[in-house]
């Protein structure tokens, strides 16, 4: 009876310091969650305006740019009206499509090295610091580097030397995206099929690499869609090429870079193309992105 009595003793004492306790301080706490609140609405809404203005922009004067001979022509002389961005198409397609093909294999297995081999390893430490000061690396850095490395001594512009430096700049966002990506996968789905006999580079290649296979997709695309208007490093690579050419052994097209030439250019129908070749860049990306992610979460959930 006396510790139910002192306990009921020890409630109400809590209850009178609780009802006791100064009205100014949870108004004063209202008043700053009300001003954090505030803030960080205004700030946002800032935010929304301006990317909502770009993009307005961008969809008006873009869609004007829009016409089938864009797609079937290529980039125009200086001073001749009419042309398209066709050989640009292309040759960004070629050039993002092999950094793709260079960068996916090489960023997943590293990835996968780092996460699942790499705990008390040197040389997963030494990895993921090369790979972290490769993120912060400006662009343009890397398209000197391989300007140097590749274009100064076989003395030509070439869609290879493009295909590179762009191969440098996606691979170490799909390291990092797969290895934080494999990390989230459940120990115990591991250990399960550990207790199954199953050796350990079948584990990480048919279980944990493909449970994560959504996250890993994504860092891809987070990788294709830096790449696809990445502008410096084709200026010291890949250049440019006013004509059809479907040879990665010479300058090639691209949009970015037609893109950077005839937005600053003093004819129309040059500043009107690199509208185009924006909404086209932008729309390409945005479609990737919201199919991919619809098919994976689909499949993750099915």
């Amino acid at each position: 009876m006396d510790v139910d009595q002192h306990g009921k003793e020890a409630g109400s004492e809590n209850v009178n310091r609780a009802t006791n306790i100064d009205p100014s301080i949870f108004s004063k706490r209202k008043r700053t969650n009300a001003i954090g609140l505030t803030l960080s609405v205004t700030a946002m809404g800032i935010g929304m305006l301006f990317l909502l203005w770009i993009l307005g922009v961008l969809l008006f004067k873009g869609f004007e740019a829009i016409n089938l001979s864009m797609f079937l022509a290529s980039t125009p002389a200086p001073g001749s009206e009419g042309g398209g961005l066709a050989n640009a198409i292309v040759g960004s397609l070629m050039l993002v499509g092999c950094c793709t093909l260079i960068s996916t294999p090489v960023g997943v297995l590293a990835g996968l090295y780092l996460s699942e081999y790499g705990d008390r390893s040197r040389i997963a430490s030494i990895t993921r610091f090369v790979t972290d000061i490769m993120l912060s690396a400006p662009s343009i850095v890397v398209g000197l580097f391989v300007y140097a490395l590749v274009v100064a001594n076989v003395r030509h512009f070439s869609g290879w030397a493009g295909t590179i430096a762009l191969a440098l700049i996606a691979i170490p966002v799909v390291v990092r995206t797969t290895e934080n990506m494999l990390r989230l996968v459940p120990g115990s789905l591991r250990e399960a099929a550990y207790a199954l006999g199953a050796p350990k580079w079948k584990v990480a290649f048919y279980i944990t690499l493909r449970a994560a296979q959504s996250g890993v997709m994504t860092g891809i695309l987070l990788a294709l869609a830096r790449v696809s208007g990445e502008t410096a490093p084709l200026l010291f690579t890949a250049l440019n090429n006013q004509f059809f050419s479907a040879n990665m052994n010479a300058p090639m097209a691209n949009l970015p870079v037609v893109i950077f030439q005839f937005a600053m250019s003093p004819y129309d129908n040059w500043v009107s193309l690199a509208w185009g070749g924006a909404l086209l860049i932008t729309f390409t990306v945005l479609g990737l992105n919201i199919i991919a992610r619809v098919v994976f979460r689909e499949k993750v959930q099915g």
